[in-house]
């Protein structure tokens, strides 16, 4: 962040944090908490650790960090985290999705992290994961759930099930005719719903599952990389943060706000990103994967996904497979299916089209 980002940032955090002066001291300039919180944020450094870097008492510190963190949040939060209210603001998140990742009817990437904490006193095993240590949940949509079934905690969750979300109407896909929901993409921790597709998981997969699987992956990997960048860009997550959950939860909104403030006002300031080769389309891996992440989500077991769904996700990997939705890439040479492995997928298709 340039110095005139930083400047502006004191400019209008000041009347939240601006302390009144007294005959006994003068308060701590709104600057110098910014750049305290910032640093944290930044580095992951010890209360103790900062109070000699800023010359300020750590006790001092553990009060104020929560203080700039809400007031960044009440400043920002409006401009540069929200989701989605109507229709047409849906559309054009799925109109993005299918020019970027040509894969169409998709309203987001959903995914979640866990980040790991102290223990709480008298919190009993309610933040304790199945990876052996404390933590709260970050979905890419929520912040705050513990334990879980995370997925089914967050609020637009519930809003997609209820029929609040302003989701459209099904629309038919390029070159097709039949309506397909439109429907976020995930991974194997989440249910299969006609909203909520994902990969075939079972592996013995044949071609047109596999080419599926690879299409929807290719959309899904931009939340792999908010992930990855948002740890990159803020090493608190990669230590064991030993704030009240509560004040986790404060920290963890304000880093997403800070960091969809640095893209939306530093767009070219992230290179490290996944990204695609622009004559053989091979996916280059971004720098993030090559240092610590957050942990995943446990895989869901013991849900049952909707027939429905299922007959959705056949579908989809028909018409992805077939001439309709196939992409071809310069350069390149999509196998076609023979007609053995052709008989295989008309046979496990339920839909009763064809490839």
């Amino acid at each position: 962040m340039s110095d005139s980002g930083t400047n502006q940032m004191v400019e209008k955090l000041t009347p939240h944090l601006q302390k009144q002066s007294t005959f006994m001291r003068e308060p701590l300039q709104v600057g110098l908490k910014l750049a305290a919180t910032l640093r944290f944020v930044a580095t992951g450094n010890s209360y103790a650790s900062l109070q000699y870097s800023f010359r300020v008492q750590k006790s001092t510190i553990y009060k104020f960090i929560p203080e700039v963190c809400k007031a960044i949040i009440a400043v920002y939060m409006d401009e540069v985290l929200r989701c989605p209210k109507t229709e047409e603001e849906w559309k054009e998140v799925a109109t993005r999705f299918s020019s970027r990742w040509n894969y169409h009817n998709c309203l987001g990437a959903v995914d979640g992290k866990h980040i790991a904490m102290k223990k709480p006193p008298n919190a009993g095993s309610y933040y304790y994961n199945y990876k052996g240590f404390n933590s709260i949940v970050l979905m890419a949509v929520d912040v705050g759930a513990s334990g879980g079934g995370t997925w089914s905690n967050c609020s637009l969750h519930g809003a997609v099930e209820e029929n609040r979300a302003a989701v459209p109407q099904p629309e038919p896909l390029p070159n097709d005719d039949k309506l397909v929901p439109y429907h976020f993409v995930g991974d194997d921790a989440f249910a299969l719903r006609t909203w909520m597709m994902k990969p075939f998981s079972h592996r013995s997969q044949v071609l047109q599952e596999r080419i599926y699987s690879y299409r929807l992956s290719r959309a899904q990997r931009v939340a792999e990389n908010a992930f990855g960048i948002l740890s990159q860009r803020f090493r608190c997550f990669l230590t064991t943060m030993n704030q009240h959950p509560d004040i986790i939860k404060l920290i963890t909104m304000c880093t997403c706000v800070l960091h969809n403030l640095i893209l939306a006002r530093y767009p070219h300031a992230t290179a490290e990103v996944d990204c695609e080769d622009p004559d053989t389309h091979d996916v280059i891996p971004g720098r993030w994967r090559t240092d610590p992440q957050l942990q995943d989500l446990p895989s869901l077991t013991g849900h049952h996904a909707q027939k429905a769904a299922k007959e959705q996700q056949d579908y989809l990997s028909h018409y992805y497979c077939g001439g309709e939705g196939r992409f071809q890439a310069p350069g390149r040479a999509v196998l076609p299916l023979d007609d053995k492995r052709s008989g295989q997928c008309r046979k496990k298709c339920r839909t009763g089209c064809h490839a």
